[in-house]
């Protein structure tokens, strides 16, 4: 997990029009380069989805191979955060009804 974290502060790091993240622990970016980054160097799947309000979605990305977790909060101007990241990620099946 630090490995994946660490490649991706990289990463994130070397693109030029990083935007300021609010606090140290989220991290913010263009909506499509975080979603290349989380695809082609994270391995990540988008997996989950849910609106938050009229302007912000919440997504949960999942690297199928290790079970690491990424929470993202995506807003209508194009900008995407990460604002949780975990590992040991488990489906769930629902109870019968």
């Amino acid at each position: 997990m630090r490995h994946y974290i660490f490649v991706f502060l990289v990463a994130i790091a070397s693109l030029p029009t990083v935007a300021q993240a609010q606090t140290a622990d989220v991290i913010c970016d263009d909506s499509a380069r975080l979603e290349r980054t989380l695809s082609n160097v994270m391995h990540a799947e988008r997996r989950a989805l849910g609106l938050r309000g009229p302007e912000t979605l919440l997504e949960v990305w999942i690297d199928p191979r290790t079970q690491d977790w990424t929470l993202v909060q995506t807003y209508t101007n194009g900008t995407s955060c990460i604002v949780a990241m975990g590992e040991n990620w488990e489906d769930l099946t629902p109870a019968p009804a």
